[in-house]
């Protein structure tokens, strides 16, 4: 990533020994890497999340342009497969639909008497 060599690392590390001491040089590598693995992790998510932007953006561009075609164009493997997804789409649809001839739901059960004053 840096092109480091392996002097080139001897000679930091001496000259961080001697900046920062025994006791501060473990903590401040541990830092330093932790840094650095945030920094990468944080640029292969944007990496990540822009690569998935453009193929939303580009199905987009595609569905807009179907559109503008019309669906006269398309396969007859596309059409067979649109009218499965709605005949599955009218099945989802048909156990929620009211049906005109049932029966009406009646309470059946006992309405509570009122009491009666007896004065």
């Amino acid at each position: 990533m840096f092109d480091i060599g392996f002097w080139e690392l001897i000679v930091i590390s001496v000259i961080g020994l001697l900046v920062l001491g025994p006791e501060r040089l473990p903590v401040a590598i541990r830092t330093v890497s932790r840094l650095f693995k945030t920094v990468r992790d944080t640029a292969n998510a944007v990496k990540t999340e822009l690569a998935q932007e453009l193929k939303m953006e580009e199905l987009h561009r595609d569905l807009k342009k179907a559109e503008q075609l019309g669906m006269q164009d398309l396969s007859p493997e596309l059409k067979q497969s649109i009218d499965e997804l709605k005949e599955a789409a009218a099945s989802v649809n048909r156990p929620y639909e009211k049906k005109s001839g049932s029966p009406a739901v009646t309470d059946d059960a006992p309405t509570p008497k009122e009491p009666q004053d007896k004065s």
